[in-house]
């Protein structure tokens, strides 16, 4: 017996478990989020390359420290001198409002990388106060409490 709901979150009802859990599963094998990262990168051995797919004016603006300068146009030319085929790559671009993280990771898929998309961007490693590389320095901000986590180092979810 099907239940029918006037609840506007359920006007298409949820998939069924197995749907799913496959769903989840392959987002998460193509996606990661930035606190996921800096606990990578600050481990010493994240087990792959982080890109920048901005254009310079962007990464000379703030960029996460340790991250590869690779913009999208620039991959088909300059990814094989740059990055190991063997060592999986993670883009970002500026964040959830941006596109360019996902067309990087697509034109390193298409030369044979495995890849995944930080999810959030530049900007919400920034607004969870992790460090940004800039020309004057290494900058970092307070967490924004509305996005992160301000008295913990991680959200634990």
């Amino acid at each position: 017996m099907t239940h029918i709901t006037a609840s506007p979150a359920l006007r298409v009802p949820p998939a069924s478990p197995a749907e799913a859990a496959a769903f989840f599963a392959a987002r998460l094998a193509f996606r990661t989020d930035v606190s996921d990262v800096r606990a990578s990168l600050e481990s010493g051995d994240p087990g792959f390359v982080l890109v920048d797919s901005r254009g310079i004016a962007a990464w000379r603006q703030g960029h996460v420290p340790g991250a590869v300068h690779l913009p999208t146009a620039d991959i088909p030319s300059r990814a094989a001198d740059l990055l190991d085929p063997a060592v999986p790559v993670v883009t970002y671009c500026w964040g959830p409002g941006c596109d360019g993280a996902v067309r990087a990771a697509l034109a390193l898929a298409r030369l044979g990388h495995r890849v995944k998309e930080m999810i959030g961007g530049i900007e919400y490693w920034i607004r969870e106060g992790f460090p940004v590389e800039t020309p004057a320095g290494t900058e970092r901000r307070g967490a924004d409490p509305l996005t992160a986590p301000v008295d913990s180092p991680t959200c634990a979810c």
